[in-house]
């Protein structure tokens, strides 16, 4: 496992939740005329991809139930255009974020993580990576802390890309995934906020499945197959995330990691 990839994931990834964790997005976004929080996840992590039907949008979005994403798409484009929903959740996040980190964004060393941030997020390849790349066509915002969430987006984008690779590597199924990530944490798949609300017979058939390949025992919990499964994914995600890091020198990755501690660490106290 890639150790420094995982770091950096820990210590970015309260930036790139934001919209997910925090009111102010979800606001901005109910401020374009919707009314159901899903309406507003489609629209805004979507909207780089532009008016992608509902199947290239299931694809790349890789985890969600069989005719989820098509409940959506393309009808929130009814509501707001895709340029809108970029808009409407910088603004949002941005407002999170000050709210949250306070007077740190006023500080040069917020400032220049920002640029080390966005110099790593900046630097990867495109291949392969189509979320990523619908993002990295979006311009860098010129406000410090949209800045921020954008290159935190970004970061979390590659990765996502790298994860779908790592799991179809294993076999790994978008719903297998959610099945295998809340087994891994000791936690009944029925129970698993991204699954539990899928038909009983469905989730069954899931489950099931796995375990006719191994990776679920009789008991219903991970195999010695289906954790090594797990850690095969998450090794492979850490090393296929690592690469927008290798832009940094040794020293800047140091910096950069030292500012972003102590923001971390508010944005995860601001999520309990």
């Amino acid at each position: 496992m890639n150790s420094m990839a995982r770091r950096m994931f820990e210590l970015v990834e309260p930036i790139g939740v934001i919209p997910y964790s925090a009111d102010e997005p979800n606001e901005a976004m109910f401020a374009l005329g919707f009314s159901n929080y899903w309406d507003t996840y489609f629209a805004g992590r979507a909207a780089p991809l532009g008016l992608a039907p509902a199947e290239v949008v299931d694809a790349l979005f890789y985890s969600f139930a069989p005719g989820e994403v098509a409940r959506h798409i393309p009808k929130v484009w009814r509501t707001t255009t895709p340029e809108a929903a970029i808009a409407a959740r910088q603004l949002g996040c941005a407002k999170a974020l000050r709210r949250i980190l306070g007077d740190h964004i006023d500080s040069p060393a917020f400032a220049r993580a920002t640029d080390l941030l966005i110099k790593a997020a900046t630097s990867p390849p495109l291949e392969g990576r189509p979320m990523y790349a619908a993002l990295r066509a979006i311009p860098v915002p010129d406000d410090g802390v949209t800045r921020l969430f954008h290159a935190a987006s970004l970061l979390r984008e590659h990765r996502g890309d790298g994860h779908i690779a790592a799991l179809m590597t294993e076999g790994i199924g978008g719903l297998e995934a959610h099945v295998l990530l809340a087994l891994d944490m000791d936690l009944p798949a029925e129970k698993f906020g991204r699954i539990h609300h899928l038909p009983a017979a469905q989730l069954a058939a899931v489950i099931d499945g796995m375990r006719d390949r191994g990776l679920i025992g009789d008991d219903g919990w991970l195999s010695e197959q289906g954790r090594a499964v797990k850690q095969r994914v998450e090794a492979v995600t850490d090393d296929l995330a690592a690469k927008p890091y290798e832009a940094l020198e040794p020293h800047e990755l140091d910096e950069l990691r030292s500012t972003l501690e102590p923001l971390a660490a508010l944005l995860l106290a601001a999520q309990d």
